[in-house]
């Protein structure tokens, strides 16, 4: 099977959609099949691993690192490698989707779209009146799954969601994968503990995130400051939202119990998932949270925010917690300070169902019934 992804977001960006698609990418190549990746050029960055193709791009009227794609394909590549796939994934729907839809029609192969990203909850980076914002990012979400083959969401919650929006073509629950060998891993390191600010007797509260409004990370501020135990507040990951949540933990007077790391390299993440007392996650915008399942496979306690997504990925594994700033200081305030070997083997056997191998075999399952039933097309 020859598939070729076509995403707007991509490396040099770091976030859960990037690392969404090297997931499957990586789990689909281990399977034996061809992955090609098509994403907008970033100044500056050039590729180390994988047959990754790069359009022009040019950069938004924004401050971000994000970039707006030219719709170009040059024609080696669109003959060598566009014409040989046996199907198109799109992921963003924005301008790489389109072209996925264009080229799909054209060519007469199946076209599939991964619902990474609830696009409503980010109406507050466009400037305009925010509901007339989140009904066009609705519009554009369901007129653009309605044009798939099929929809893969990682959660049910999500694809409740897409019925609700009116998306009718048919939507698979494929979780979003993680390298479950790699986070199970991780140990605890009182070294570590200690680099990150936590002090004896502290209990560590880890939260990794880029550092965005819709993250809601100003209510764990918030909670730190109005916990009365002795907790430390440990946020990988850096953003747009950084310096105003600092200002936060400033005036809230969190900032003594508050550690920013910044952007943290991903090689780092399992030891400090297995250091922390909990793994706390106040989003509920997320269509999964890849990053609850990273804490579970290291054996992290978790705190999550009570959202449908989020019951559905944590499971009997940790907590669900109301999301405001009292509840989530309250469940702090619980959390022991020494580790539960049966409350981490209980997380590590919940994130069993996100292990990426799983999710690669259940996409290559879709793109051949696809293939098989849509197009009758012998599988390359």
């Amino acid at each position: 099977m020859r598939a070729g992804f076509f995403t707007e977001v991509y490396h040099p960006i770091v976030n859960g959609i990037v690392a969404s698609i090297d997931g499957l990418a990586d789990g689909l190549r281990a399977l034996g099949h061809e992955v090609y990746c098509f994403a907008p050029r970033a100044p500056g960055y050039e590729e180390t691993d994988g047959p990754v193709y790069r359009m022009p791009s040019l950069p938004l009227p924004i401050p971000t690192s994000y970039r707006l794609t030219v719709p170009l394909v040059n024609r080696r590549n669109r003959h060598a490698i566009i014409n040989r796939l046996n199907v198109l994934h799109a992921h963003p729907p924005f301008v790489t989707g389109w072209m996925a839809v264009r080229y799909a029609r054209r060519l007469r192969i199946p076209l599939v779209y991964t619902y990474h990203t609830r696009l409503e909850e980010y109406a507050h980076y466009v400037p305009f009146e925010a509901n007339a914002t989140r009904r066009a990012a609705s519009t554009l979400t369901r007129n653009f799954a309605n044009l798939a083959d099929a929809v893969i969401v990682p959660t049910p919650a999500m694809r409740e969601r897409l019925f609700e929006l009116g998306v009718t073509v048919p939507v698979e629950v494929i979780p979003s994968g993680i390298d479950l060998r790699r986070f199970g891993a991780g140990t605890r390191s009182a070294q570590l503990r200690a680099s990150t600010g936590v002090r004896e007797g502290e209990r560590m509260l880890l939260f990794v995130s880029r550092l965005a409004r819709e993250k809601n990370v100003e209510m764990l501020i918030d909670a730190v400051a109005k916990c009365p135990e002795p907790v430390r507040l440990v946020i990988a990951g850096d953003g747009p939202e950084r310096e105003a949540l600092e200002d936060l933990a400033a005036r809230t007077g969190a900032a003594r119990r508050v550690t920013f790391l910044g952007a943290v390299e991903r090689d780092r993440l399992p030891d400090l998932y297995a250091s922390a007392d909990a793994f706390v996650f106040p989003s509920v915008t997320e269509t999964q949270g890849l990053v609850l399942a990273e804490a579970l496979a290291a054996g992290a306690f978790v705190l999550a925010a009570d959202a449908p997504q989020n019951r559905e990925v944590v499971g009997a594994a940790g907590r669900v917690v109301a999301p405001s700033a009292d509840a989530f200081a309250q469940a702090m305030a619980t959390v022991p300070g020494t580790p539960n070997v049966g409350e981490a083997a209980k997380a590590c056997a919940a994130a069993a169902r996100f292990g990426i191998d799983e999710q690669a075999r259940k996409v290559i399952e879709v793109y051949e019934r696809l293939q098989a039933h849509s197009f009758g097309a012998v599988i390359g």
